[in-house]
């Protein structure tokens, strides 16, 4: 019964949607059918009724994205703030890498990622000590405009999933706000995420150390900024965005508990979880799947695990394979790569 009612509320949602003069309905690079598209159509039909015992005030729509391999590609061969890290060590005449970051950029461009760990997030974060913001800010903008190399008609500062644009759209469009929480450091994810239009304040990820120029070792309690001095990045890392941290980052800085969720890995399952647990509110938890071997470099072991989690869980699962018409757009396409993840 509860099932005959959710495809009936879907379809019902469709049917307003064009009647109100949509040109398009909603999610429209999704198969028509596809469960997660009718839960979430659904559900967002169900909380935006204010005759339903579902309704959610605007004001406490909230929902939250993860980043990489939710919103944007992260398996050619991994991640874009890695890809970045390589690029700044191994082809920045201006920077003068030690050999622990030679080593890591060498073997990220041969396909082996160092596992997270206090000693990679400082690496990392070292590698642009001493950036003002602004060059920061254009060094990830220069290298979004260079192609996607395991793809064709791909820039990497385009590589979103179409679907999941899409969904962050239909969510704004029907009263939402949407939080984007990443793993990767906010002031990388910020020039990335220009295509959705988000104010800087909706977009949380990890953090790095920002000083002043003349403040050098000084702690900041210990300094006054002064007018004239530039900001630049102090090359610490302070926190990695990922499992309880991002639900902590919730609680800093969006200060309600979301009613929507959107993940990929394990290291989302807090963020879900949280979202999902004893919420006062009707909530849901979407994790995505990675099972596309013919558009995307996906791997089914992982995408079934996933599966297996998401029943255990409670949470609903995305598959780029059988719910998406398209992943990047109809001109990209797949090719090989040689470090691409297997």
């Amino acid at each position: 019964m509860k099932i005959k009612r959710s495809i009936f509320i879907y379809a019902l949602a469709l049917a307003v949607a064009v009647i109100a003069g949509c040109a398009k309905a909603p999610l429209e690079s999704w198969n028509d059918g596809a469960p997660a598209k009718v839960a979430l159509i659904e559900y967002v039909a169900s909380v935006t009724d204010t005759g339903s015992a579902d309704y959610i005030p605007v004001e406490r729509r909230i929902a939250v994205f993860d980043f990489d391999g939710t919103l944007f590609l992260e398996t050619d061969p991994t991640y874009f703030d890695w890809m970045l890290f390589a690029h700044r060590v191994l082809d920045d005449p201006e920077f003068l890498a030690t050999p622990e970051q030679t080593a890591a950029a060498k073997a990220t461009r041969n396909g082996v990622f160092p596992p997270l760990s206090r000693e990679r997030e400082r690496m990392v974060s070292q590698a642009y000590k001493g950036m003002t913001l602004g060059e920061f800010d254009r060094f990830v903008r220069k290298f979004m405009a260079e192609e996607q190399p395991g793809f064709t008609n791909l820039k990497r500062g385009d590589a979103f999933y179409k679907p999941m644009l899409e969904v962050v759209n239909y969510l704004r469009d029907n009263g939402f706000t949407v939080y984007v929480i990443s793993g990767t450091d906010r002031l990388t994810v910020r020039p990335l995420l220009d295509v959705l239009k988000l104010p800087p304040r909706q977009i949380i990820g990890s953090d790095s150390t920002i000083i002043a120029d003349k403040q050098e070792k000084r702690d900041a309690l210990d300094y006054t900024f002064t007018q004239g001095d530039t900001l630049i990045l102090g090359g610490e890392n302070m926190v990695k965005c990922l499992q309880m941290n991002k639900v902590s980052a919730i609680v800093r800085e969006i200060g309600h508990r979301p009613v929507l969720a959107f993940g990929n890995t394990l290291s989302d399952a807090s963020m879900l979880n949280y979202t999902i647990d004893r919420n006062k509110y009707r909530a849901l938890g979407f994790m995505l799947l990675c099972d596309d071997l013919e558009r995307e470099y996906g791997n089914l072991k992982k995408a079934d695990k996933m599966r297996r989690d998401c029943a255990n869980y409670g949470w609903i699962p995305v598959s780029m394979r059988d719910d998406w018409k398209t992943i990047y757009g109809d001109g990209v396409k797949k090719r090989k790569h040689p470090t691409a993840k297997k």
